[in-house]
């Protein structure tokens, strides 16, 4: 003990209620200390929470965690010893302190012990409910992963049924926007409580299971965009991209676009970009044309179930947006179950996944079918194939406009580019076609990034994108689909 007066062991106590102090062991340390003795902290279940093992009374000790009695002394072979009554919450449930000494408890020892109890009172209740408030937390962060999953599988009337109980009225309605927040991994949980702060509650704030660093923000509201501008505007290093308001069954697809925003967002100086701030190719090509050449490719899977057949859908266009085992992690199921249903796509509509060209059509597909009518029904358009949906004029234009930005580069990006597509991506391949090392392949892939404003080095929209304005162009060979029909020429053997 450092001091004998009354003021200096109460400072000393009240000192560890302070921020910086509230250390449950601490405290028993300390007063093991300040009486010479030796301490132990048992909780309501007789689990030994700081101390040494000390035989006690156990009927007695009973006694006092039941409430009988408040506190006991007991004197016998050469020791001391106090038993206190420690409240945890509520006077629901109880602890018990124990004190052992050699020597008698003066009123000095007897203070000390008594009002160390209260202190042990106060600091093991502020752990419950902060322990009680973290569970409460982490559950309902569970329960917006599990909404989100259900909204990425279509299954809207699933996820307002959830949603409804806790957030009322937060799915009521036919469509929204998903945003996509990237900061510093190790700040996420901060950042997400601070979205929630920005939006009122009044979105699902998820913290994304794919990846790390990102938060997914789902909303009806308008003003939600404008709220995580704001946010991301005092935080370095943070990122927003956003999606077009769709459909709540359309919700995979939107979070593709606010990962495609994102990236272009790292280039801007507000560190924000929304989807639909730039040119899409499936927005040049003839609707009704895109629309039949779609639901003649997709036809295999209409005799399916319709559970079965969004589900696949689903699956599939995460898939090919991002990996399989961050599609997994996204949807709450296993990488082998995303591998299984992608085979069984490509098995009904004859498609080579494995093709970066096939991967881009099958896309531009299955982002068309989302606008489709649920019945499947389409306008009538003249036959056509993917071929002559690439052959228009709008398209050709933006495709060469494209990537005509790669040419003011010395170091001939666009041909890089074009040889490393042309192997689906591989930069060893691609640097033995044009004569490089494949390091400058990857150096070269990602310079041409900002000059795009479109990811390139990982899978989804903006790959593909990419890809389809190459076979636009006539610098890639646009794909065999043996499942259109034989009246769609998008074999060779019909061109």
């Amino acid at each position: 003990m450092t001091g004998g007066g009354t003021s200096t062991w109460a400072e000393e106590l009240l000192g560890h209620l302070r921020p910086t102090g509230r250390d449950v062991r601490k405290v028993v340390a300390w007063l093991a200390d300040a009486v010479d003795a030796t301490v132990l902290l048992r909780d309501d279940t007789g689990t030994l929470l700081v101390g040494p093992p000390t035989p006690l009374d156990e009927s007695l000790a009973a006694d006092i965690v039941a409430g009988r009695i408040a506190s006991a002394a007991w004197e016998g072979q050469g020791r001391h010893l106090r038993l206190v009554r420690v409240e945890l919450q509520h006077h629901a449930s109880a602890g018990l302190l124990a004190v052992a000494r050699t020597a008698p408890f003066d009123r000095r020892a007897s203070d000390i012990v008594t009002h160390t109890a209260g202190v042990l009172e106060v600091l093991l209740r502020a752990h419950r409910t902060t322990t009680t408030g973290r569970r409460l937390r982490r559950a309902a962060a569970d329960l917006r992963l599990a909404i989100l999953q259900l909204l990425m599988v279509e299954d809207t009337v699933s996820a307002r049924r959830v949603a409804a109980g806790l957030w009322p009225g937060l799915l009521d309605t036919d469509s929204a926007s998903v945003y996509v927040v990237e900061g510093c991994a190790e700040e996420r949980d901060e950042l997400a409580e601070q979205c929630l702060a920005a939006t009122g509650e009044q979105a699902l704030v998820v913290r994304c299971p794919a990846v790390d660093a990102h938060l997914i923000v789902v909303t009806p509201r308008e003003a939600t965009g404008r709220e995580l501008r704001e946010l991301i505007a005092g935080r370095p290093d943070t990122y927003l991209g956003g999606s077009t308001r769709q459909s709540l069954a359309r919700t995979a697809t939107a979070y593709g676009q606010a990962v495609s925003a994102l990236a272009v967002a790292r280039f801007r100086p507000d560190k924000a970009a929304v989807y639909a701030e730039r040119t899409h190719p499936e927005r040049l090509m003839d609707p009704a044309a895109l629309r039949t050449w779609t639901s003649a490719l997709l036809r295999p899977l209409d005799a399916l179930p319709h559970h079965t057949r969004a589900e696949l859908l689903a699956t599939t266009r995460l898939g090919l947006e991002f990996t399989a085992v961050n599609a997994a992690k996204v949807l709450g199921v296993s990488r082998n179950t995303v591998r299984a249903r992608m085979e069984r796509v490509e098995a009904l509509l004859g498609a080579d996944f494995s093709a970066l060209t096939v991967r881009a059509a099958v896309h531009l597909a299955l982002n068309t079918q989302v606008c489709l009518p649920v019945d499947g029904a389409t306008p009538r358009a003249a036959q056509a194939g993917l071929g002559d949906l690439l052959a228009g004029p709008a398209l050709r234009t933006w495709a060469h406009d494209l990537l005509g930005r790669l040419d003011t580069d010395a170091r001939d990006l666009r041909r890089t580019l074009r040889a490393w597509l042309a192997v689906g991506g591989n930069a060893e391949r691609a640097a033995q076609s044009i004569g490089v090392h494949p390091q400058t392949v990857r150096d070269h892939v990602r310079s041409a990034e900002p000059v795009l404003e479109r990811r390139l080095l990982a899978a989804g929209s903006d790959l593909y994108e990419v890809v389809l304005a190459h076979m636009a162009a006539g610098d890639l060979d646009r794909p065999v689909l043996r499942r259109e029909e034989a009246d769609y020429p998008d074999s060779p053997v019909h061109g």
